[in-house]
């Protein structure tokens, strides 16, 4: 005689599958609605407040002279043969030295690198670049140009392109993001890891639906799902969001890191108030939730793992259960005094503690 649990209907796998995909699409669009109605009343909190103020902003007419700060490298151009996108970087450092390539995240642009520029082109061949849609790279029209997979293979056409088959290739924020996929994807192209404040992309998929705390720190994934709206609250009151995400107490850079200059401000501003500048960076987050959640992929190569523990995005929990996705000599360093803005708040230690790895990898192979 069957049991009560086996008179029970069994309820087919494709449907349990729906309904999971049915409640994560639930939470997303609920949260963007949530999102967009905190972003709502903080524009008419603006407007009751400055109400002449609100909506004046302009376009920045000229760089300003860091932008062309001969220390820093040279400006130059690449044309992916595939996509047919030109992309902008700077390079320092003679060519044929090994290869070290450098991802920013957002709102950033090769010029957050800055740092590292001038650091390591005794040694590397150091080049910065702007990410597909960002500053003076090509940034397609179309929402779906902006899929993970298309900025994976951008790194490794742009390897391709120049002369190179591998680098040391080092990610921040989003750009920590797409480094880790490279590595993934491409171990071949990867000599080694370094990631700034953005863990294993399986550990924030997870750690993100399982920690509430987590998934309002990361409200703005949600908010950048809606169309022009994200673009328009960036521009009041002149770029208000854009001064204090690195400016302010809460998400700017610590009291004891070294902070932006007035010219430093204006090379942002200069970059993002362009017309249709904000479109193509906030489009690489509009494509997030089509690619998630993510398989658990392991990374092969040595990794560098630097955080900021007054991130004001990320959870400094997520750095150390990243280890788990690294099966190789992995090192976590976490900076007490740090912001997000790891390698430009604390730029003197960050470019130590590179060395370091560098330097103790070269020793392991030797022994």
């Amino acid at each position: 005689m069957a049991s009560p649990a086996e008179r029970l209907p069994q309820i087919p796998g494709r449907f349990m599958g729906a309904v999971r995909a049915l409640l994560f699409w639930a939470l997303v669009y609920g949260y963007c609605a949530l999102c967009a109605c905190l972003a709502l009343l903080k524009l008419l909190w603006s407007i009751g407040r400055r109400p002449g103020q609100t909506f004046q902003w302009s376009i920045r007419e000229a760089p300003p002279a860091c932008l062309s700060d001969p220390s820093l490298g040279t400006h130059c151009y690449v044309r992916i043969k595939d996509s047919g996108l030109r992309f902008h970087y700077v390079a320092a450092g003679e060519r044929g030295k090994p290869l070290m390539l450098l991802l920013h995240g957002f709102p950033e642009f090769w010029y957050s690198w800055r740092h590292q520029l001038r650091e390591f082109k005794s040694e590397y061949r150091v080049v910065a670049l702007d990410l597909r849609g960002y500053g003076e790279t090509d940034a397609p029209s179309h929402q779906e140009d902006y899929k993970l997979d298309c900025l994976i293979t951008d790194i490794k056409d742009i390897l391709d392109s120049l002369g190179y088959n591998k680098c040391m290739l080092i990610g921040h924020d989003w750009g920590g993001m797409i480094a880790w996929l490279v590595a993934i994807c491409y171990p071949e192209t990867v000599t080694k890891l370094i990631v700034v404040n953005f863990p294993h992309p399986s550990v924030f998929t997870e750690y993100i639906l399982q920690h509430p705390s987590q998934l309002i720190k990361s409200g703005y994934y949600f908010f950048f799902q809606m169309p022009w709206f994200p673009e328009f609250m960036f521009t009041i009151n002149d770029f208000k969001v854009l001064k204090d995400l690195f400016t302010s107490r809460s998400t700017g850079i610590g009291r004891k890191g070294c902070r932006l200059t007035a010219e430093d401000i204006e090379a942002y501003l200069y970059i993002f108030s362009q017309p249709g500048a904000l479109t193509g960076p906030i489009n690489h987050y509009r494509n997030i939730f089509s690619c998630l959640p993510l398989h658990h992929h392991e990374v092969t190569m040595p990794t560098l793992l630097l955080w900021g523990e007054r991130d004001a995005f990320m959870e400094v929990e997520m750095a150390e259960i990243t280890r788990i996705y690294v099966k190789n000599h992995f090192r976590l360093t976490i900076l007490s005094e740090a912001s997000h803005w790891l390698q430009q708040d604390q730029p003197d230690i960050v470019n130590k503690l590179i060395w370091t790895f560098l330097k103790e990898e070269t020793i392991r192979k030797r022994e």
